[in-house]
């Protein structure tokens, strides 16, 4: 008994009693708590940026999707507009192909592939119509070098020119277009005045035109413009509507211009000079309208192109906008 008893209290005198009071081990403890909490403090944190950020992003998916919503009611909104307007434009079409256009027809046959009955709103018009057509030496060519070579030229040149042969093709489109119940004229100007074709006021009828082209393919284009003549032989007609067809303004007319004060500047006028300024062709061309009388009737001008007459457009203008007429320049490849 006395080994067993010594052996015991060798064993209890060889073991560690006091396990608490080892600093090492509790600092480890302690420090290994500590990082836990830390890592639980941070996890927590994230935790909460992370549902923080799925709430944003929940809230513009939401936004989102009620957009994409209107947009797609938009979307269909605008379908039935374009289903409506394409259906309204088929019916338009229906009815635009379903309308009847009346075709007029011409007094005459013409070449031109152009058959309008309008020209820049221009209308052959009226129940007494009477054609100026202009038949001086400017109306031969555009240049005015051109024109002083074709005037020592023959006759065959003169007629043979291209500003002379397209305002034949002038004549011919509006007689072409005279209403058939309508009379007509035609008027040949240039140092003096004449009436192609007849006399007096004509039936628009093809035999008519055909008289009136013939006689005017036998004029030749020469010598000054005095509108003054034409305008004259037209008043005797008491014609309703006036279609004249020249160049420029006049260089020659009927008046006693020594005698008027605006003349007394223009020696081509009032002596023998050979030239006139574009000042003085203004105060003749007004001139000549004021004691022309045409009150009544209503005025067109037709104005083919000529170098150097650049008044020639507003006068003609002003002139035919007083009877609620037309002026026109047509393009080089009309007609």
């Amino acid at each position: 008994m006395s080994c067993g008893l010594g052996a015991v209290i060798l064993v209890f005198m060889l073991v560690k009693q006091n396990i608490e009071s080892s600093p090492s081990e509790t600092e480890n403890l302690k420090k290994d708590i500590s990082s836990l909490e830390q890592a639980r403090d941070d996890a927590q944190k994230g935790l909460d940026e992370l549902t923080s950020q799925l709430k944003k992003e929940n809230i513009d998916l939401a936004a989102l999707s009620q957009s994409l919503q209107q947009q797609r009611a938009d979307l269909n909104d605008k379908s039935s507009e374009i289903q409506t307007a394409q259906s309204n434009l088929d019916q338009l079409k229906k009815s635009i192909t379903e309308i009847k256009v009346p075709k007029k027809e011409d007094l005459v046959e013409t070449q031109q592939v152009n058959e309008e009955n309008y020209l820049l709103g221009l209308k052959m018009e009226g129940s007494k119509i009477a054609i100026l057509v202009d038949v001086s030496a400017s109306m031969t060519n555009e240049k005015l070098l051109d024109i002083i070579k074709t005037k020592s030229s023959s006759d065959q040149a003169k007629v043979s020119a291209a500003k002379w042969q397209r305002t034949k093709r002038v004549v011919a489109w509006l007689l072409a277009r005279a209403p058939k119940n309508s009379q007509i004229a035609v008027i040949a100007f240039s140092e003096d005045a004449k009436q192609l074709g007849g006399t007096g006021w004509m039936p628009a009828s093809s035999a008519s035109v055909s008289g009136i082209m013939n006689s005017l393919n036998q004029v030749i284009p020469t010598g000054a413009t005095n509108l003054q003549k034409g305008l004259n032989t037209v008043n005797k007609l008491s014609p309703s509507d006036i279609y004249v067809i020249t160049d420029g303004l006049p260089t020659k007319g009927e008046s006693n211009y020594k005698s008027l004060n605006p003349f007394s500047g223009c020696s081509s006028l009032t002596s023998n000079a050979k030239t006139i300024s574009g000042e003085c062709r203004k105060r003749l061309f007004r001139q000549t309208i004021n004691e022309s009388g045409l009150t009544q009737a209503k005025k067109n001008v037709i104005l083919l192109p000529l170098e150097g007459d650049p008044e020639a457009a507003y006068e003609y203008w002003a002139w035919a906008s007083s009877s609620d007429g037309l002026l026109i320049s047509p393009a080089s490849n009309w007609p």
